[in-house]
């Protein structure tokens, strides 16, 4: 079913992108930034204008609403999840949307920064977005929709459902997070409040997509340990971790063994932060793979580095600790087929070709599917994120909030 109707996601997700909501991997708060908040609040308000009564942020950055059953059926209460922050990996400060109405097909040039360019050659899904409106940011910022389209669609979708109370649906659960982008996106959701049966998030590419797949995840916390002394007098004493730990990152491989040069279902370790002075120096390694069982034989690799490094150096030593951040979803989402099945049906219903997929990555749902709420994502059309030539299509956005309204009376229908 094509929907007749004026759709506000555009004009929502424009609005959304303008509030700074980066998260920070280096607070220890909760959410890590307080701005976060200010995008929530004004979810919870517009929530509220449009009838949902329960909407409510909690204190640890969470917002839940209810979209009220409108079915006599005992349907399976369904929850859709899109998160509010944007990447620590670019500003999000001062975003400016621009909306490219029929986007010619040609490169696309940033006017804040003209050395920006979203290129059609670097980014092929854009070839087919010709025809389609496209929205950017102006070239010095990341443009958020990240998970901001996702946000926007699910908005929208509540808004379409309160409209037309006509249409069939089971009780639906809207969940709003924080802190997606460093990890902690779902660390404090109280599963059961949130009352759900199943699960989806809002956070993938392009039209079509169907992701029930992700890496696992590891995090490697490697600290150096030298002998710190003074320089002037330091010969023979003198152990810099700094130089230790350039070492080790010397002899990682430079053709193998990173996000650079891998790619379909190769894993990789990759470093991503890094401080420290001559006695110590600290090193965070992200390692992902499809296989969880090979996460610890990439770990035993990264270790036997660490280990050549800090035998070229008497007097140095190192600590090494794992933290699991995440788990490949898969493993729980082929004991719930349905949820991939109803999926399928809502995009045939939408004319959307569907298409299943691994992510080269995780989401919230990637934990909640472990929590105990199978969780897999749907599109929605968010392209080159976590960076200045992230961009969406109004067009794919308005054909996800179409997926999410055919999904729910699939869902009713089936009960």
């Amino acid at each position: 079913m094509s929907l007749n109707y004026n759709f506000t996601v555009a004009d929502r997700f424009l609005k959304y992108v303008t509030i700074d909501t980066q998260s920070d991997p280096h607070s220890e708060a909760q959410p890590s930034t307080e701005k976060q908040k200010d995008l929530s609040r004004l979810l919870v308000e517009e929530l509220h204008q449009m009838g949902i009564s329960d909407a409510h942020l909690d204190e640890h950055g969470y917002v839940y609403a209810t979209v009220p059953s409108t079915s006599e059926k005992n349907v399976p209460v369904v929850c859709f999840c899109s998160h509010v922050d944007t990447a620590p990996d670019c500003s999000g400060t001062g975003v400016k949307p621009i909306v490219h109405k029929n986007y010619d097909g040609k490169d696309i040039v940033l006017p804040d920064d003209t050395t920006q360019v979203i290129s059609p050659k670097q980014h092929p899904y854009l070839e087919q977005k010709a025809g389609e409106d496209i929205i950017t940011a102006s070239g010095t910022t990341l443009l958020g929709a990240d998970d901001k389209a996702g946000v926007a669609i699910i908005m929208d979708m509540a808004h379409y459902l309160i409209s037309h109370p006509e249409v069939k649906h089971g009780a639906i659960r809207i969940l709003f997070t924080p802190d997606e982008e460093i990890g902690r996106g779902v660390d404090k959701v109280d599963i059961k409040k949130l009352g759900a049966h199943y699960g989806y998030t809002l956070d993938g590419g392009e039209r079509g997509a169907f992701t029930d797949e992700t890496f696992s995840a590891d995090a490697a916390k490697i600290t150096f340990h030298g002998v710190s002394a003074h320089p002037g007098y330091a010969k023979d004493k003198l152990v810099n971790a700094l130089k230790v730990a350039g070492t080790f990152l010397d002899l990682l491989p430079k053709d193998s063994f990173s996000p650079e040069t891998t790619e379909d279902r190769e894993g990789f370790v990759h470093p991503t932060y890094f401080e420290g002075n001559a006695e110590k120096a600290k090193l965070t390694f992200i390692v992902r793979d499809f296989e969880t069982a090979k996460l610890s034989l990439h770990e035993k690799r990264l270790e036997e580095f660490v280990k050549q490094a800090v035998g070229k150096y008497e007097g140095a030593a190192y600590d090494f600790e794992i933290v699991e951040q995440y788990r490949n979803m898969k493993d729980v989402l082929v004991n719930h087929p349905k949820g991939a099945e109803f999926v399928e049906e809502a995009m045939k219903r939408s004319g959307v070709v569907f298409k299943p997929s691994s992510a080269r990555g995780g989401t919230d749902g990637s934990r909640l599917s472990y929590m105990g709420l199978p969780c897999p994502d749907i599109f929605t059309g968010e392209m080159a994120f976590h960076g200045k030539h992230e961009y969406v299509s109004i067009q794919d956005m308005q054909k996800s909030v179409e997926v999410l309204v055919n999904l729910v009376q699939v869902w009713e229908e089936n009960a």
